[in-house]
């Protein structure tokens, strides 16, 4: 039966913006300089004729989102622009009602049809027309979907996460994921309000600077130079290690290296506990890479094995391309998480036959999609963590509130900071306790503000 509480939505607008990085960022073997935002804003109305205003903005991360032999990066970012654009513009339908996870959904169904009608306007003819992955369809219609949660909190005046009942939704989540989810509601599966405190992740890139000796042109900037200097300039205790994948020697010499390093610096500060994870991003060529390279630390440094939290996305993202690359034994030892792998439901349940034991969630799939994967992994019992794409200012307060909201979400991963500082502008003063970090913590209880729990800087 619909409900009061249903929206349309009556407008939308989308802009982009561009920033150069401070520094590069490495991984996967590919090397990012800069970002491209791509924001949305949505009018909606309710059924009894409130009218309200959301945005959602996002990084379109093409570099890893869409990995292509036959277009050029910049063929990839403007056609995943294009995309976004054209999912915003064609979602005006003041006589479609509902909840937006089931307008999200529903439009869904559309996104292949939309896509490739722009690869086919956007494609390097001499080259060939090439589809648009789904990965990157998702990340490119995200900002969208954001907007459309945050309108909806934004016209009832309340926060998105606490209007995800059978009270607001007119469907079960046997809708869209199967019979094991008949008569639950997403409100079982996230938190009534945002944790209070969260540890921030930081990311060390793969041409990351470990110690002064590594610096060889200083910025010079004000900000640190290097591991050791943003170790004590965040008060950090969560790292997040990026490896190559493909050369074994390098990536446990780096692990070691790091742990000495945090080690010495650690010592320093009087902290006794800190952690790590390790993401290949899809380079390693079977599972036992992951198992050397677990063993051959372990003897050289096992407390680095022990901060060890978890792995990501070791192997290629298609796992059904690849069914020999089964990551049992490696879960058996640290939890291993899909990621690029992860963009429907049944990738979740195909990842849980290959030996995937967790999942990573990132707001840049698309805020219903995260929170539907987010409930299954919970249902299943694996692991979850909660992945930034270099997400600055909005997108980052988007993937941060969501990380508050997730049961068993232990840490929120925020490189914005490092390598896009510049796009921060304004959101420091606004919400300090998320961008200005002296302690190694968000200030997360902050982000239960009506819509997705934060307002914006301009």
């Amino acid at each position: 039966m619909p409900k009061s509480t249903d929206i349309c939505i009556l407008e939308t607008e989308s802009t982009t913006e561009f920033f150069p990085y401070r520094s590069p960022a490495k991984f996967g073997g590919r090397v990012v300089n800069d970002v491209t935002l791509l924001n949305v804003s949505v009018r909606v109305r309710t059924r009894d004729g409130k009218e309200a205003i959301g945005r959602g903005s996002m990084t379109m991360g093409n570099i890893w989102a869409w990995h292509s032999k036959t277009l050029t990066p910049d063929q990839t970012l403007q056609a995943m622009i294009a995309f976004g654009q054209k999912v915003a513009a064609g979602a005006k339908n003041p006589g479609e009602f509902g909840h937006p996870l089931e307008l999200v959904y529903d439009y869904s169904q559309e996104y292949g049809r939309l896509a490739d009608e722009v690869t086919q306007s956007h494609g390097a003819e001499s080259l060939g027309i090439e589809p648009m992955l789904k990965l990157a369809r998702l990340v490119a219609v995200s900002p969208y979907e954001a907007a459309v949660f945050d309108a909806y909190g934004r016209v009832h005046g309340a926060n998105s996460y606490n209007l995800l009942s059978q009270e607001y939704c007119n469907r079960d989540l046997a809708y869209y994921l199967n019979p094991e989810f008949s008569g639950e509601y997403l409100d079982q599966y996230v938190l009534p309000k945002p944790k209070a405190q969260m540890p921030l992740y930081h990311l060390i890139g793969a041409l990351d600077p470990l110690d002064a000796g590594d610096v060889a042109t200083p910025l010079r900037d004000g900000l640190p130079e290097d591991l050791a200097e943003w170790i004590v300039f965040n008060g950090l205790t969560h790292l997040k290690i990026k490896l190559n994948g493909d050369d074994l020697d390098w990536d446990v010499n780096r692990v070691l290296r790091i742990d000495q390093i945090a080690e010495e610096v650690q010592a320093k500060r009087g902290v006794a506990q800190w952690f790590y994870s390790a993401d290949f991003n899809e380079k390693c060529e079977n599972v036992e890479y992951v198992l050397d390279f677990l063993k051959r630390i372990g003897e050289q440094r096992p407390q680095a094995i022990e901060r060890l939290q978890y792995i990501e996305q070791p192997t290629h993202r298609d796992l059904r391309a690849y069914p020999e690359n089964k990551m049992h034994q490696a879960a058996a030892i640290k939890p291993v998480v899909i990621d690029e792998a992860l963009v429907d439901f049944d990738s979740l349940l195909y990842s849980r036959e290959m030996g995937y034991s967790g999942v990573a969630l990132k707001a840049c799939k698309g805020h219903a999609e995260a929170l539907l994967m987010g409930a299954a992994a919970q249902k299943y019992k694996m692991f979850l963590c909660v992945q930034d794409l270099t997400c600055p200012g909005a997108s980052f307060l988007h993937s941060a509130t969501l990380s508050a909201r997730i049961p068993g979400v232990q840490a929120i991963e925020g490189n914005g900071r490092q390598y896009c500082p510049a796009a921060n502008k304004g959101w420091e003063d606004l919400y300090p306790g998320m961008f200005k970090i002296t302690g190694g913590m968000l200030e997360t209880g902050v982000l239960a503000e009506p819509g997705l729990g934060f307002r914006w800087a301009d």
